[in-house]
């Protein structure tokens, strides 16, 4: 009996035993640092005397000091109003090529479909600081061969990094180390549709248009939502292309991003107590607007359900 109780715990305890090293690397590389944060977040340094000794300098609790002063600081609120603008030339783009592309892959008609998988996927492996300094360059009148062949047709040479089109050249950055990433979950979604659906719409005299438009698109919408999730996370902490652009151009500040104003504050500044705060607020506001878009994503399909089962 003793024996029998001892299988029992042990099987019972297996799941817990494999997910034990998990959870303490999630502890001590995830859940602390962050917790941290908060934890500085709430403080600041009061100097207090004229020394500059040990006793000078004392950490003190601030309350919501700092995220007051972060939420009313112009440059973060700049930042965010930049990143909103890049983010409303990124998502679109990228996530309509990467449905379009997709779409193609799919088609019976297509030809090579395994190297061009790969080729649309492959920017996708390029780093992303690799990759924007190789587009940097290419955007360098002096040394980018696209201004060779402009110059050589007589047509206009646009400086990219130079006001305006500075949105342009980041959001082309991140569309195209972007798309192929997203293609290959639109893509993956498509194979797993039976292709008996597709023979039934083809009996019925559906073109393959009709066929893309009614029935692929509207059963890959799962894909599109998560593909369009990953999207919005990945475009509020926009980081490395604007950094590594910056010394190519004085377009670029080095509080272009919230993310940048954060490193700034913590690492040019030395105020990580400030830094921590707008940390803070940058989570927030990505998991609001996420979860948000997930709610109400959510809340559509069980209408939709509700209404096909209605009928």
């Amino acid at each position: 009996m003793t024996s029998a109780r001892r299988t029992s715990y042990g099987v019972k305890g297996a799941p817990y035993a494999f997910l034990f090293p998990a959870a303490i690397l999630f502890a001590l590389f995830f859940a602390l640092p962050i917790g941290y944060a908060v934890w500085l977040s709430f403080h600041k340094v009061k100097v207090s005397g004229l020394g500059l000794g040990t006793g000078a300098r004392k950490e003190v609790w601030a309350g919501l000091e700092n995220y007051t002063d972060s939420l009313t600081d112009s440059e973060l609120l700049a930042g965010a109003l930049r990143v909103l603008g890049y983010g409303c030339i990124v998502v679109p783009v990228m996530l309509g090529l990467a449905l379009v592309f997709a779409l193609m892959l799919d088609s019976e008609k297509v030809r090579l479909a395994p190297f061009t998988r790969l080729a649309i996927f492959l920017p996708y492996a390029i780093p992303g600081v690799v990759a924007a300094l190789l587009w940097g360059f290419l955007y360098l009148p002096s040394v980018s061969p696209f201004y060779y062949v402009l110059d050589a047709l007589g047509l206009p040479q646009p400086d990219l990094l130079d006001g305006g089109p500075l949105y342009g050249a980041l959001s082309n950055i991140a569309v195209w180390g972007g798309t192929g990433f997203n293609m290959i979950v639109i893509y993956t979604a498509l194979q797993a549709i039976p292709a008996e659906v597709y023979e039934a719409a083809k009996l019925d005299g559906a073109t393959p248009l009709q066929i893309a438009l009614r029935i692929k698109i509207p059963m890959v919408a799962p894909s599109l939502v998560l593909t369009f999730f990953f999207s919005i996370i990945a475009t509020l902490q926009v980081f490395n292309e604007p950094t590594t652009i910056k010394p190519l151009t004085n377009s670029v500040s080095t509080t272009w991003s919230p993310l940048m104003k954060v490193y700034q504050d913590a690492f040019g500044k030395g105020d990580i107590y400030q830094a921590a705060a707008e940390a803070t607020i940058i989570a927030l506001a990505t998991l609001v607007l996420s979860f948000g878009f997930l709610r109400a994503a959510n809340r559509r399909n069980k209408r939709n359900v509700g209404q096909g089962g209605a009928r």
